[in-house]
């Protein structure tokens, strides 16, 4: 997902004993007053909390970071897909359900699911009736395909995923709508409830592919391009009535939305309403006072609010595990990194445990992560521990580590640079964690906070990253989808680099993980899909590409208004944002 698809969690002065000790705590009874007004510990997570269809009353969300686009075309981040769904709909959608039982797909504009044909390599959708844009024209097999081919225009509008173009037209030849408007001839639609899509060669991921907020119709009457994320034209229940950015957005409701076209979305409140702040502690006091409902970012709770809300509003809070892993990459393009060896010393020589401590311990910061899959995604093995972060409880390899300087020709250490979010706390405590750790075996870092909301122009363009010497980058990530494929292509197949918007930050040119993930893709047994991801992870790992730190956690608040809260494993553990309502 994400910068998520990437983007999510929070700070951690607190020790793993502390927070350890404030959950045993609050579980054991004590707290405020919202304790009896919350739904229970956890009551988000694997089930629903509050389950209602009661309309009316305004949403409130206050988050620290804008999106980098509302635009569906250029979104990358894990929230951003979630609360897309209020005014975005696509082909096929996931299940509106706690958990597991969220990522079975649904058909949404569609009727029904795909007829598929040409042995994996057609699939043809037929428009459901009734249809209609905010402004009450039809919806039509047009407007899809011309939304799904603004993926093309990456020299106008980049920054989102590409995954459907690279299905259909992975040499790119089309140069999109903007410089031929045409459409490109893979997409057909014969008439304006039919589409059409002819695939080059099979993807087991198709579908999941087309899930994705990225693939929103776009009437092409309204498309402003660069600008078109200002204010985006509905297809949702609810419609853009305002937006600063930075400041503030508010939606209200489509009134030609109607829920017997869309049983996948509740469209219960009457407004929703999202304030941006720059500091996450005032964000926090905002959740706990009842000034706000949700953390927009769904980061989970910064030290100071997580220590009050497990002390006193336990049954407001949930924890959830996420998809996403918090990891160092290192872009080659950058020196010592071209390096395997240097890179390997960065490796063993990060105290592994302090990060862990710097996200808020087990509970906040999720546990050691030990190579580059997140454990809900099929292939993951927790046995593949190459570097032995698990087996040495996290701590550094420091003689190893100087091993490997050596063998890079810097017995002495270097200098180099790490590029981190100031938007996000934890991240930032985390890679002074980091700084901490090499500083003990040579390597002398220095830290370079960017705007999280900027990433996509900053860490995301490789030339960029070359002329700041960004040797370090810091940030999260978690699947756009629920496979292998939905987490690891965009940030591991050479194919994937890009010029802006990058998100293969360690520029991997490597033909055995190439290959590995086209044979993974192209493979329609997910068991046998899942051990050549398990392969392509361990050859991912051998490569010394990334240096993964935790598999996410987070402590979530959940205000004591709301209704239909769950966290779905569909958006990496966060919640639907579009199918809670407010008492």
């Amino acid at each position: 997902m994400s910068p998520l698809r990437a983007s999510r969690r929070r700070l951690a002065a607190v020790s793993t004993v502390a927070v350890a000790t404030l959950f045993a705590t609050s579980a054991c009874g004590g707290g405020g007053e919202s304790d009896s007004k919350g739904a229970g510990l956890n009551a988000g997570v694997k089930k629903v909390a509050n389950a209602s269809d009661k309309k009316g009353g305004t949403l409130k969300f206050v988050g620290v970071q804008d999106a980098q686009s509302w635009d569906t075309s250029r979104m990358y981040y894990g929230f951003e897909f979630s609360f897309a769904r209020f005014y975005s709909r696509q082909l096929v959608s996931y299940t509106p359900a706690p958990g597991q039982k969220s990522v079975e797909l649904k058909p949404d504009l569609a009727k029904d699911m795909a007829k598929i044909s040409d042995d994996g390599k057609t699939y043809e959708y037929t428009l459901k009736d009734g249809l209609k844009w905010e402004d009450g024209k039809p919806i039509t097999s047009q407007d899809v395909k011309y939304g799904i081919e603004r993926q093309w225009a990456q020299k106008t509008i980049s920054g989102g995923p590409v995954y459907v173009r690279d299905a259909i037209d992975p040499k790119k030849k089309y140069k999109g709508p903007y410089e031929e408007p045409e459409g490109i001839d893979a997409i057909e639609t014969p008439d304006d409830k039919t589409i059409i899509f002819h695939l080059p060669k099979r993807n087991g991921d198709f579908e999941q592919m087309l899930a994705m907020a990225t693939n929103s119709p776009v009437r092409k009457d309204k498309d402003k391009k660069s600008k078109y994320g200002l204010k985006p034209f509905s297809s949702g229940p609810y419609k853009f009535q305002s937006y600063t950015p930075n400041k503030s957005l508010t939606l209200v409701r489509n009134k030609h939305w109607s829920r017997k076209t869309d049983p996948l979305r509740k469209g219960l409140p009457d407004k929703v309403q999202v304030t941006l702040l720059t500091n996450a502690d005032e964000r926090d006091k905002r959740l706990i006072n009842g000034d706000a409902d949700l953390d927009l970012n769904q980061r989970g709770m910064d030290s100071q609010g997580r220590t009050t809300a497990l002390k006193q509003h336990k049954d407001n809070v949930d924890n959830p595990e996420t998809g996403f892993i918090s990891y160092v990459v290192f872009p080659q393009n950058v020196k010592p990194f071209e390096n395997i060896h240097c890179r390997k010393a960065v490796i063993y020589g990060t105290d592994h445990k302090s990060v862990q401590t710097a996200r808020g311990g087990p509970m906040a910061g999720g546990k050691l992560a030990t190579n580059m899959l997140p454990p809900s995604i099929p292939g993951y093995d927790e046995k593949d521990d190459q570097y032995g972060i698990a087996k040495n409880g996290g701590k550094a390899d420091v003689a190893k580590a100087k091993e490997e300087l050596k063998k890079c020709g810097k017995p002495n250490g270097f200098k180099t640079r790490l590029a981190v979010r100031n938007t996000d706390k934890a991240d930032v405590k985390s890679s002074e964690a980091v700084q901490a750790s090499l500083k003990k075996i040579g390597i002398d870092v220095e830290i370079d906070q960017f705007d999280g909301s900027q990433g996509t122009s900053i860490v995301g363009n490789p030339d960029v990253v070359k002329k700041k010497q960004y040797g370090l980058i810091l940030y999260g990530w978690g699947p756009d989808f629920p496979s292998g494929q939905g987490y690891g292509r965009a940030l591991w197949h050479s194919d994937a680099i890009l010029d802006n918007g990058n998100n293969n930050m360690g520029m991997i040119d490597d033909e055995k993980i190439d290959k590995g993930l086209d044979e993974a893709v192209a493979e329609l047994d997910p068991k046998k899909a899942a051990d050549k991801y398990a392969q392509v992870n361990h050859d991912v790992m051998e490569g010394a590409y990334y240096l993964p730190l935790t598999y996410m956690k987070v402590v979530q608040w959940r205000s004591s208004r709301l209704t239909n809260v769950y966290a779905a494993d569909a958006y990496s553990g966060w919640y639907d944002f579009v199918n809670i309502g407010v008492k």
